[in-house]
Formats: C-alpha cells, sequence, structure tokens
C-alpha cells in the first residue's frame, strides 16, 4: 500500500512548516505562553488563512472535507513545533458536530475560524471511561437544564462553545442515557476555571449550575449520544498519535544534533557506540510509532465500530509505550539541559507525556484492546 502523501497534503505540510518555522519559533512560542491569554490570536488567523480550520471542515459548508489522514499530516508539524492554539480541541468539536449531523452554519463558523470549541466530556470520577457521567440534563420545558461539572476540558476556557456530555437517563455508568449538548461557554450558570497545564497549554474545570439550553442545543437524539461520544473520542485519540509522531521526529531531530556537537573526550559523543545504539532505537520507536498512527488515522472512519476501536487503541498503547521511550532518553542524552525549559526538548516531552495521558493512557487502551470481542482468536 503506498502510505505517501498525495500532492495537496504535501502542500499544507510544507505551508503549516514553513510558518512554524518563520513566525511561530520556539522563542515566539514562549512569549505567547507567558502572555495573559496563553493563546495567540495572531496565530490563529493564520492557521484560518493557510486553511487549517477549514481542512476538517466539509464542501457544503466551506470546508476542504478533510479525512483523519489528511489531518494526520497537520497534527504532526503541530506537534513538531509543539504548538500550544486550541487546535486539536476545536477539530475535536468538529467531529462530535459532524458526526450528529446538521449544524451546517456552526461549521461555516469554524471554517472561517470565527468559532472555537472544546469537548467537555471527562469528570473526576471518571478517570478515561467517558460513559462514567454524573452530569444531569433534565428536560424542562422547551430545552434541558444542565447540573454538574466537567474536569481538566482542554482549551475550555478559550471555546466559544463546549460539547457536554450530560446523563439524561440511565444510571451513572450506563451508556444509554447519555446525551451530548452544544453549550455557549459565556451562558448564564457556566463557570470556567482556567490553568495552565505542564505542556504549558490550557484546560479548564467547568462547572454548569442550572444552565438552560434550548432543545436544539441537544447533538443527535436524546439518551444515544453514547456512539458518537465513543466514536468522537476514538477520533481524537487517532489525531493525539499523529501528533505525538510530530513531537518524536522533532525529539530525535534535536537530540541526533546535540551528540554531533557536545563533546567530551575531545569528540563529539555521538562517536561513543552506546549512545548510538540508543539513538538507533528512538528513531526504531518512532518509525513503529508513525506506522500505528498511520493505521489509526485510516481505521477510525471505520462502519465497524469494534474494528475502529481495536485499531486505535492498539496505536494510542504502541504511541504510549515509544513516546515515554523517546522521551526519557532523549532527556538522558541531554543531560541536565534535558529538562530545562530553554531547551525545546524539555517542552517536547512534556507534550507528549500530556498526550500520553489524554483520551486513555498507555494501560487504559491496552486493556480496552484486550477486553474487545475476538481478541483471543486474533492473538
Amino acid at each position: 500500500m503506498d502510505f505517501n502523501y498525495t500532492p495537496e497534503q504535501q502542500q499544507f505540510r510544507d505551508a503549516l512548516r514553513r510558518f512554524i518555522d518563520k513566525d511561530y519559533t520556539f522563542e515566539h512560542r514562549n512569549k505567547i505562553v507567558r502572555s495573559e491569554q496563553g493563546v495567540s490570536d495572531e496565530a490563529w488567523a493564520t492557521l484560518t488563512e493557510l486553511g487549517m480550520t477549514a481542512l476538517p471542515i466539509p464542501e457544503e459548508q466551506g470546508g476542504f472535507n478533510g479525512s483523519a489522514v489528511d489531518m494526520m499530516v497537520v497534527m504532526q508539524e503541530l506537534g513538531r513545533g509543539i504548538v500550544v492554539e486550541p487546535y486539536f480541541a476545536t477539530v475535536l468539536g468538529v467531529q462530535f458536530l459532524r458526526l450528529a449531523g446538521g449544524n451546517g452554519e456552526l461549521l461555516e463558523q469554524v471554517a472561517g475560524g470565527a468559532l472555537k470549541l472544546a469537548a467537555a466530556l471527562g469528570e473526576k470520577q471518571s478517570r478515561y471511561e467517558l460513559f462514567d457521567i454524573a452530569t444531569t440534563a433534565k428536560a424542562e420545558g422547551d430545552g434541558y437544564v444542565l447540573n454538574g461539572t466537567k474536569t481538566v476540558v482542554i482549551h475550555g476556557a478559550q471555546a466559544d462553545k463546549i460539547v457536554v456530555s450530560a446523563r439524561t437517563g440511565g444510571g451513572q455508568r450506563d451508556t444509554d442515557g447519555i446525551s451530548l449538548f452544544l453549550v455557549d461557554g459565556n451562558a448564564a450558570g457556566v463557570t470556567r476555571k482556567d490553568y495552565r497545564t505542564i505542556d504549558c497549554q490550557h484546560a479548564a474545570d467547568i462547572t454548569f449550575a442550572n444552565v438552560r439550553v434550548p432543545a436544539s442545543a441537544l447533538l443527535g437524539k436524546a439518551g444515544a449520544g453514547w456512539e458518537i461520544l465513543d466514536a468522537a473520542a476514538d477520533y481524537g485519540a487517532a489525531l493525539l498519535c499523529a501528533e505525538a509522531v510530530g513531537a518524536m521526529d522533532a525529539l530525535n531531530a534535536a537530540t541526533l544534533e546535540y551528540l554531533k556537537t557536545r563533546q567530551q573526550f575531545g569528540v563529539p559523543i555521538g562517536k561513543f557506540q552506546a549512545l548510538q545504539h540508543r539513538m538507533a532505537e528512538m528513531f526504531m520507536q518512532a518509525e513503529q510509532a508513525r506506522s500505528m498512527a498511520t493505521l489509526a488515522a485510516v481505521k477510525v472512519s471505520s462502519s465497524d465500530a469494534n474494528e475502529r476501536r481495536r485499531n486505535v487503541s492498539a496505536a494510542k498503547a504502541r504511541v504510549g509505550q515509544a513516546l515515554k521511550y523517546v522521551g526519557q532518553q532523549a532527556v538522558q542524552l541531554h543531560g541536565g539541559m534535558g529538562v530545562t525549559n530553554e531547551l525545546p526538548a524539555a517542552h517536547h516531552f512534556k507534550r507528549l507525556t500530556m498526550i500520553e495521558l489524554t483520551l486513555g493512557d498507555t494501560d487504559y487502551h491496552l486493556g480496552r484492546f484486550a477486553s474487545l470481542p475476538d481478541f483471543r482468536n486474533a492473538a
């Protein structure tokens, strides 16, 4: 099978890489991180101009109808540049809107860069089980009233609208009775506690206190939101795998350059065979992760839900193992400098750590993979 990029994918990759290399350098990124907002309106406008916000949007809404493989190209470059803009959160929200159907006007706004989204899925007791939902949505009049708290919502405070999973029926850990709502981030009763995460991005704990939303805020059918939630989360996990590959590529390149320049006993330390072996293993780990990330991007749109789950979990687990190895080895090979904020290597490792913990860590996805039907037969 041919896994080379198409000319269009190469154009997107090259345009984004030029922007990052010229206008989103490590020094410029650090200025954005230290700013009050923690993100850059100027950078977001450039991403919009380059067509990145339009890429996952259907053509009918002014987008390019990009596939997960197209998105993989973009996410790898964002990982390479450790970009802190709310792009992942927005495209994850887009996937919810697409799977729910309709929402054409909102998708047009996203394509034009006028609307940022976030997905409020996790709660303090749920860990990675996204069906464990205590937040409630009770039908009242011609709408619903939401109550509950969502935790670690990626770029939740920077979003204009938030996809919220809430329970309209069933028990706290049932997959039945889950509904999805699109809530205005500034709606009455919404409280967002913004904070910076270890990778210099932003997340928020969001409380919904008697938040009233119209019936039109419901995404899909009431009580039947689990399949959309599960599929969208897998899509997000596939994108994170791609971002991790980009970050590992950058980390490997930086480490190799350091081994060529750092001298010990009068020679570059890259001359030492033991370090060459470790560097070779880092590259092999990254290549295996790339293969699995590609598989996830290809299979995440499968009509067979178990096939989608199996491949995404396999990829997230393998990428999680690889990023841990690459990150730890890069820090060791850089010496004490590897953990200082003055070097991009430390920031790449922090971002990789957050990717591993988002939408299911390695252990979670190994367990999920093993729990799927036909696992024993496949083994």
